[in-house]
């Protein structure tokens, strides 16, 4: 693992699937990486494992300010303003609109939208004040594209990119904010949640891919890479969908 040289990146959702991946990748370019996690011990000590010293793992629900405010504090503390933040943590409660219940609403909202807004707000100050940094929610083509049994993901996805943007506006010209959009990407809870071990099934969905394949948490690390590189130095408030052809829009 590059020994540190950047300035410390801050990625929620940071220890296991597409976010292990990410942290790692940011790890890779030299940032020392807080990787925070709610509640999965040994995810998040195979996490710091994985990175090799340049990961560290904290505890957080992102969905409680107060708990967001603590680790924040932390954060600052001891690594300063960090030059990346990624809001990647995220839960998903599917269920029919008709019967959907508070609860599943009001977890999937508060973690996937409020999550970011609480984060960013906590850490976009010292961003601005040192001068530069880049922010980049992770959403999905859900954002844009509706589907059955996911009113309350589908309303949290569209309201990060609007926040996205909300956000770009008001701290540049320093810190930029974009939307990264993963669509069908091979980690365990993908293949979980779309059945994709049915042989069968996986061939269905990959139908409706034009690449005719799911892409890889790699692929997904690239994007992010480029989003918080020089090369996308004049990007900001945008939201780069990263699908294999699978949205179009």
């Amino acid at each position: 693992m590059t020994t540190a040289t950047a300035p410390a990146a801050v990625v929620s959702g940071g220890t296991r699937g597409i976010g292990l991946e990410l942290s790692l990748r940011l790890a890779r370019l030299g940032h020392p990486v807080v990787a925070l996690y709610r509640g999965d011990e040994d995810a998040a000590r195979r996490a710091e494992r994985a990175g090799d010293g340049a990961i560290s793992a904290l505890r957080v629900n992102v969905a409680v300010p107060d708990e967001v405010r603590a680790a924040c504090a932390h954060v600052l503390d001891r690594y300063g303003a960090p030059g990346v933040l990624v809001n990647n943590a995220g839960v998903n409660r599917d269920g029919p609109f008709l019967t959907m219940g508070d609860d599943q609403w009001r977890d999937v909202l508060e973690t996937n939208l409020s999550g970011p807004f609480h984060l960013s707000r906590a850490l976009a100050p010292a961003m601005v004040g040192a001068g530069r940094g880049s922010i980049v929610n992770i959403g999905a083509t859900t954002a844009i594209r509706p589907r059955a049994d996911g009113a309350n993901y589908c309303s949290a996805k569209a309201g990060l990119l609007q926040l996205t943007r909300c956000m770009a506006l008001e701290l540049a010209p320093h810190v930029r904010v974009n939307a990264l959009l993963p669509g069908f990407t091979e980690t365990s809870e993908v293949i979980e949640r779309y059945r994709l071990d049915d042989p069968e099934r996986r061939a269905a969905v990959l139908a409706t891919v034009p690449q005719r394949r799911t892409g890889s948490p790699r692929e997904i690390a690239d994007a992010l890479e480029f989003l918080v590189g020089e090369a996308s130095a004049y990007v900001t408030g945008q939201h780069l969908v990263v699908d294999g052809g699978h949205f179009m829009g």
